[in-house]
């Protein structure tokens, strides 16, 4: 398996490439030197020069064309969005090939990428369809809170009808096998309830008892060290403070919330059980302050340094 991390740019117009050439730039040599850009070269050596960084980019980037780079910053546009599709495609089969051993996204614009005739939820729906994945899981970690959620973008009542028994379990095993493989013998996972006080035996919705706790106990059964129903109320600060290395979160804002509240520049976004590995910084385009060079690429340089560790674990030197 390849060392090489492959980071997608993201969208032309948005922040993407400016944390992106920062972070290079920041890298030991040795590190840059297992690192390949997809993008648009002209785009990147744009966002070079709003950052007053003096670097050759041509070596590190797998480029792309894109009609009329660079593009405006901060402007959405439909051109940008299937530029950002097929970054990631490219990454994709690269990964697929092993010429790269991880994918490291910069963040794309979902308005964009729908105007472009690409029609996914963002970047996980996408690489599910792209790697013919029957499923995959987002997981948000930080130092102190790790986060895997059953579902993410779909409406609140649709959320619920997926927190079935049979998916509840698929997110516990999948969080479970990749605390195993970056280096945890024995994860405590809890799961949060989907209702107030998990339901309070009926009171306040049944889905707790009927769905969420068989699931549970069905992964107890296979040796998973895993607690819940726990009110949602109560267990993130319970995993926050140490009682537990990674929580189950019912829904996108169930588990968005907390990790947003405690580590918003630094959590990293990692899809679990595709065939290949991805992380992802956890922000957004920032059209605001795009080609205005002051983006902060601290999220940027965690998702890398997480990319590598797993990279450095499939290789079994994690």
């Amino acid at each position: 398996m390849s060392e090489i991390i492959g980071i997608t740019m993201g969208d032309p117009c948005g922040v993407g490439p400016e944390i992106t050439v920062r972070a290079l730039a920041e890298m030991p040599e040795a590190e840059r030197a297992n690192t390949r850009i997809y993008g648009n070269l002209p785009t990147l050596q744009a966002a070079a020069h709003a950052l007053k960084i003096d670097l050759d980019l041509t070596p590190f980037v797998a480029d792309l064309p894109i009609e009329g780079a660079p593009l405006p910053w901060g402007k959405l546009s439909a051109v940008a969005g299937d530029a950002a599709f097929r970054f990631i495609e490219r990454a994709v089969r690269d990964a697929e090939a092993g010429s790269i051993g991880c994918i490291v996204t910069a963040p794309i614009n979902k308005e964009a990428l729908n105007a472009a005739g690409h029609h996914y939820d963002g970047h996980t729906g996408m690489l599910r369809s792209l790697t013919g994945a029957s499923a995959a899981f987002m997981l948000l970690a930080s130092e102190r809170l790790k986060v895997i959620h059953v579902s993410t973008h779909v409406a609140l009542e649709e959320a619920i009808r997926r927190a079935t028994t049979e998916r509840v379990l698929a997110t516990i095993r999948a969080g479970h096998g990749h605390l195993k493989r970056i280096g945890y013998d024995n994860p405590r996972i809890a799961v949060a309830g989907i209702n107030p006080h998990c339901g309070e035996n009926g009171l306040f919705g049944t889905e707790d008892d009927q769905h969420i706790a068989p699931a549970v106990a069905a992964a107890q059964a296979e040796g998973i060290n895993v607690q819940g129903p726990i009110s949602a109320d109560t267990v993130f600060h319970r995993a926050y403070s140490g009682s537990f290395d990674l929580v189950v979160a019912q829904y996108h804002d169930q588990g968005h919330i907390p990790i947003k509240l405690v580590a918003f520049d630094t959590a990293v976004n990692v899809s679990i059980d595709l065939p290949i590995d991805r992380t992802s910084v956890d922000h957004g385009t920032a059209f605001d302050i795009a080609g205005k060079g002051i983006a902060d690429h601290g999220n940027m340089k965690s998702a890398i340094a997480y990319a590598r560790r797993l990279v450095a674990g499939r290789a079994g030197k994690g």
